[in-house]
């Protein structure tokens, strides 16, 4: 298990890449990326400001991570949260 929450942009294919390498028995890879909608509440948005708890945000993400490896036959895990201002349409985070 690996979760980062950060405020430097992230290449996922390097993250894929990184979580795969010495890793020969993972068959798949699933990833969930956040995107900023170009509208919300009937008003258009441009951007989203992501803010987070230090200490509080890693607990919670780690409590998601085991509760999925509870449900499901997990090889490996990586979880990366990023914070800060993200653009519309730009990847708010993804893991």
């Amino acid at each position: 298990m690996s979760v980062s929450v950060q405020i430097e942009d992230f290449d996922i294919s390097q993250e894929i890449g990184t979580l795969t390498a010495v890793r020969t028995d993972i068959g798949a890879v699933v990833t969930f990326t956040g995107l900023v909608r170009d509208m919300g509440g009937g008003q258009p948005v441009s951007a989203m400001d992501l803010e987070h708890w230090p200490g509080m945000t890693e607990q919670a993400l780690e409590q998601i991570e085991t509760r999925a490896r509870q449900r499901w036959s997990l090889q490996a895990t990586r979880i990366v949260h990023r914070y800060g201002r993200s653009e519309e349409r730009r990847v708010g985070k993804e893991c």
